[in-house]
């Protein structure tokens, strides 16, 4: 195997333009951890905000960091001989940046809890669009609100990575889903299952949705209040779960005093539930939408669409052929 391998690489957090290419030493597999070369991969915000410093930019201890937290690719070498996961095998997951070296590289070492077979009527460019945002919202939409029929669902962003599966995730379970987007996206929103959609630019939410059972919040504080806002259109004693916890500061304290309940999310590459919802995209009853799809090359203009935040979707890094 070789040495090194090619890679975008960070040396200092900056701007997109801090992202560059080049050659990086080639993973190490020990224990039970699959090799996997990496054909696709893509670009979550907590990505972007790690490359400008924040995010889990103070874990990193040494440069040049790899960031990227999602994959698609062909496994290597399995974790041992008998492993029912061979050498050869497509498969998908989520690496835990920075305790181990991101998927903006050829190759990355990946626990094998952490690992699953790659959907076949999938590409490795949808595949690679999956495990972050899907397992966000599967946590979020499934895990923690338990979504069931005859729920009411408020989900903001629902056009944006997580958000476009947290709709699908709670319209298969039964949920009466509304999601915010902005215009435009409606009619896809609704192909999705949410039963209505409010334009936020033209309808503040809190004046037409009252008694939600639980928000997804998506957004928290750092756009128009976005967070505090979400409180008033929950019923007494409602969920709201919120994701950019660092936006809204003081979460618990604000849900506390409108009598509702509230948790933070994050998100945990979870092998088990990753296997679920590839039965579901495999099915068809779940599917991913790639807005956006740019070379190794071009991860700097990747993650400037990431951070223009009108994606639709998610924005796929091809990494090498296949």
């Amino acid at each position: 195997m070789p040495k090194t391998m090619r890679a975008a690489l960070l040396d200092a957090p900056g701007g997109p333009e801090a992202l560059r290419i080049g050659e990086t030493a080639y993973p190490d597999k020990v224990n039970a951890e699959f090799l996997v070369k990496v054909v696709a991969s893509s670009v979550n915000p907590i990505d972007a905000k790690t490359r400008a410093g924040r995010g889990v930019f103070g874990a990193i201890h040494s440069f040049p960091a790899v960031l990227g937290h999602d994959f698609s690719g062909v496994v290597v070498e399995s974790p041992y001989s008998a492993h029912p996961i061979r050498p050869g095998d497509e498969v998908f997951g989520m690496v835990m940046v920075p305790r181990f070296g991101g998927s903006y590289a050829e190759y990355v070492s990946v626990p094998a809890l952490s690992v699953v077979r790659k959907p076949s009527t999938l590409s490795h460019i949808e595949a690679a669009a999956v495990p972050v945002a899907a397992l966000t919202a599967w946590g979020m939409v499934v895990e923690v609100a338990k979504a069931h029929e005859g729920q009411r669902m408020l989900i903001h962003a629902g056009s944006g990575g997580v958000g476009h599966f947290a709709v699908q995730f709670a319209s298969y379970f039964g949920a009466h889903v509304i999601a915010t987007a902005s215009g435009g996206k409606a009619s896809w929103l609704r192909s999705l299952g949410a039963a209505e959609v409010i334009d936020y630019t033209t309808t503040r939410f809190e004046d037409v949705v009252h008694d939600a059972d639980v928000v997804i919040d998506l957004v928290g504080n750092v756009h128009d209040d976005t967070g505090t806002r979400s409180l008033q259109s929950l019923r007494p004693g409602g969920l709201i779960v919120n994701a950019p916890t660092g936006s809204w500061p003081t979460f618990a304290e604000e849900t506390a005093a409108a009598g509702v309940r509230g948790t933070d999310y994050k998100v945990a590459p979870d092998g088990n539930a990753l296997a679920v919802i590839a039965r579901l995209l495999e099915a068809g009853n779940v599917r991913a939408h790639v807005d956006q799809i740019f070379a190794l090359e071009q991860i700097a203009d990747a993650h400037r669409a990431v951070e223009g935040g009108h994606t639709r979707g998610k924005v796929v890094v091809k990494v090498a052929e296949g």
